[in-house]
């Protein structure tokens, strides 16, 4: 794909917004469940704590003890579960009401329509912070730019084998990359973001992606219509090298070996040739029990941004085109049937 296409995509994905109606959590209103919602439309690579200060605001008179809390104070729920607030709201929305459930109980199950699940609801709390799930915030705002940063370093690191690239930019480039996340300012981002990743030419290490799988909850668990998640991780390469028995069987001995292999010169010996990852073939790797084969989803397919990815894309350029602000693609596998 050449770059014009994959910074269109990009632009795409960075235009995408969700509807949010977000309801102050009935223990903390004066008037329980009566209070209206906050209403707004938010770019999907946003973080939901940027919207405390104007959320404060808005129930300031609503509050039971408006002067008990401050706007960091502020955590999201969804469903009674708290959402994790360095994760973007895409992604929990793929992760929590986009993404069919793998379990629920019996007396009322989630709608498997992303439709049925928009404007997304979502409870904002200011008090009884759960401090075993949620790290707490600051004033400053110091700790979610923290946070930010090192999971860029982590992605710089897979890109590259070393966070030299982060480490070495300006203070100014460094805050700059929070800010135009902040800010949606997609011109800002790409400059700076230019700085850090290798030319096409070049290619990566290996590929920053985490893949989220929604699991059944835990039978003896308190909260037991919840789901939980599991995040898998390993390199990824962004190449990879097929045998000759897994290529396609139906094709003639010459085709596979002009389209897959390569003579030796002197020995007539055929070798190997490298083959872009793709995400079938990623998936295929990491998760061979979801995911069979390489070119067809069977039993789950991958979500990112809302979209279920082609298995045939090539691994880097969704990479470079469709990764969040920090710099890794998040893929929720979302089960089948």
């Amino acid at each position: 794909m050449d770059q014009p296409s994959l910074a269109s995509i990009q632009r795409v994905i960075w235009e995408g917004n969700l509807p949010l109606e977000i309801t102050l959590a009935p223990s903390e209103s004066r008037t329980y469940d009566q209070t209206d919602p906050y209403l707004i439309s938010y770019p999907r690579i946003s973080y939901l704590p940027s919207l405390l200060p104007r959320l404060k605001a808005f129930f300031a008179s609503s509050l039971i003890d408006p002067a008990a809390s401050a706007p960091h104070d502020g955590w999201f729920s969804f469903e009674n579960v708290p959402l994790k607030w360095h994760y973007p709201v895409g992604l929990l929305y793929d992760l929590y009401a986009g993404a069919d459930p793998a379990t629920k109980s019996s007396d009322a199950e989630y709608s498997s329509s992303s439709n049925d699940s928009l404007p997304w609801k979502l409870v904002v709390h200011f008090s009884d912070w759960p401090n075993e799930e949620l790290v707490r915030l600051d004033a400053q705002g110091v700790v979610m730019s923290d946070a930010f940063i090192n999971s860029v370093k982590e992605a710089d690191f897979v890109r590259n084998g070393t966070a030299k690239g982060i480490m070495s930019l300006s203070k100014d480039d460094s805050s700059g990359l929070w800010k135009a996340v902040q800010e949606v300012d997609l011109p800002s981002f790409q400059r700076i973001m230019n700085i850090l990743l290798p030319p096409p030419s070049q290619p990566f290490r290996n590929l920053p992606i985490r893949l989220f799988l929604p699991l059944p909850p835990k039978p003896d668990s308190t909260d037991s219509d919840s789901p939980s998640l599991k995040v898998v991780q390993s390199p990824i390469p962004p190449t990879i090298t097929i045998p000759l028995s897994q290529t396609a069987t139906n094709m003639s001995q010459s085709t596979i070996l002009s389209s897959s292999r390569v003579v030796s010169a002197g020995t007539g010996s055929p070798q190997p040739q490298p083959q872009p990852q793709t995400i079938g073939s990623a998936l295929h790797s990491i998760l061979p029990n979801l995911f069979p084969s390489r070119r067809t989803p069977v039993l789950a397919k991958p979500v990112l941004h809302g979209a279920a990815l082609p298995m045939s894309a090539s691994v880097e350029e969704v990479v470079r085109c469709s990764a969040y602000g920090d710099g890794w693609v998040y893929i929720v596998i979302r089960m089948m049937g």
